[in-house]
């Protein structure tokens, strides 16, 4: 999938060639810094970017057979919300703020479901009291300005699984929210993984979050997939020099007195990408081919794939 945007200082080719899978029940994290590509490449799977200045300029993306990226308005509104949730970033901007938390969650599941308007609300108060909600009833008439941020993000993943999705995206769903509210979030998503089998996409800077949820993780950088590997082995053997500059950049609470690590440089400008390597110009590995030619996703292991020249645990040159 390519996703560009067309700004007065010329066009930002934001999605580069991203190809990905997500099986049944499988939770994949997506990492990376701000400005990788990780939010435009799922809200381009759903169509959910601004058309202008946004366009998704090549792609497939497939859900149950069908391609999401040609199927006619209609066809599409009936998967999103219903068959594929999305839990956006922030939840005040995302929540309508005239209507009540109740109407916002009943809405979805009387057009997706067909239920009747009493069916609809006890339903909504069930998602409320199982996303850890307080005073699920009463909950149902506030607005979301008298919610706190995390039970505003409680509202948002009610909202998501109100039709049982089978695939539910969260983009960064706890960036805004204090440690204890995060680890709550994240205890609630497990639990309601574990009881529905639902299909996960995590979007998110944090590493930590990452290792004690993902099945599998991809790591973006400059609006391309650099590594794609399950979370044991990413962890333990992480093949692109970018993944290990961020891995290298964790505070380890079991190394005292070791520093951190930072990546030098600044991110590609996408308006502009470089020829080769996005990573090239801040890799501490990299060579003339890496300016000249832009890698592939080598094969490193069963399931573990890299976009690198270099071989990094042998120091061989991997050709195409």
């Amino acid at each position: 999938m390519r996703t560009e945007f067309d700004t007065p200082d010329g066009t930002v080719y934001a999605v580069n060639g991203v190809s990905f899978t997500v099986g049944p029940g499988e939770f994949v994290g997506v990492v990376g810094e701000s400005g990788s590509g990780k939010s435009v490449t799922m809200m381009s799977l759903l169509r959910l970017i601004p058309i202008p200045p946004g366009r998704i300029a090549s792609g497939e993306a497939f859900f149950d057979g069908d391609d999401l990226l040609q199927l006619d308005a209609a066809a599409l509104r009936t998967i999103r919300g219903g068959q594929i949730g999305f839990i956006f970033q922030d939840p005040m901007t995302s929540l309508n703020p005239v209507m009540t938390i109740g109407r916002q969650i009943i809405e979805p599941l009387r057009i997706h479901l067909d239920m009747s308007k009493k069916d609809a609300k006890a339903r909504a108060q069930e998602l409320l009291t199982l996303v850890g909600l307080p005073d699920a009833k009463q909950k149902l008439s506030s607005f979301p300005h008298e919610l706190s941020g995390g039970m505003r993000q409680r509202v948002m993943i009610a909202i998501a699984l109100a039709c049982s999705p089978r695939l539910l995206i969260a983009d960064e769903p706890t960036t805004a929210l204090d440690v204890t509210v995060q680890a709550q979030i994240i205890d609630i998503v497990q639990k309601l993984r574990d009881e529905f089998g639902t299909s996960m996409v995590w979007i998110t800077h944090d590493l930590g979050v990452v290792a004690g949820l993902a099945d599998r993780v991809l790591v973006m950088y400059g609006g391309n997939i650099v590594e794609n590997a399950l979370v044991k082995d990413l962890y333990q053997r992480p093949a692109h020099p970018y993944t290990q500059g961020l891995l290298a950049s964790i505070p380890r609470l079991d190394q005292k007195g070791s520093s951190l690590t930072s990546i030098e440089g600044t991110p590609p400008n996408l308006s502009s990408p470089p020829v080769g390597c996005t990573f090239a110009a801040r890799c501490p590995h990299a060579f003339d081919k890496c300016t000249e030619q832009t890698p592939p996703l080598f094969q490193v292991d069963d399931a573990h794939f890299a976009a690198c020249w270099l071989d990094t645990e042998t120091g061989d040159i991997r050709e195409h």
